[in-house]
């Protein structure tokens, strides 16, 4: 594989999660019939954010670049909470 499939590859798998989060939101709420944002929403959200934050690096594209550290604040601080919630349901508050 040469490089530039590799990094066609990257941001398709980092679009490819972005998709996955949204269905997987979708599912949770049609199952619960009310608004869901599960877990794995934050993780796939994520895991996409760091593929396309890579590809924008290395397409040296500062709108992309810019745009995407945003959003990886956003969804470390979610994981942060999510964590933190169920360290304190557990009992074990800090």
């Amino acid at each position: 594989m040469d490089k530039e499939t590799f990094w066609i590859l990257l941001g398709l798998t980092g679009q490819s999660f972005f998709t996955l989060r949204f269905l997987v939101q979708w599912i949770q709420s049609e199952r619960a019939k009310r608004s869901v944002v599960p877990t794995a929403f934050w993780y796939l959200s994520l895991m996409g954010n760091a593929a396309l934050l890579f590809y924008a690096v290395h397409r040296l594209d500062p709108v992309f670049i810019i745009g995407q550290s945003f959003g990886s604040i956003v969804y470390l601080r979610n994981i942060h909470y999510i964590r933190q919630s169920k360290r304190e349901l557990a009992g074990g508050k800090r």
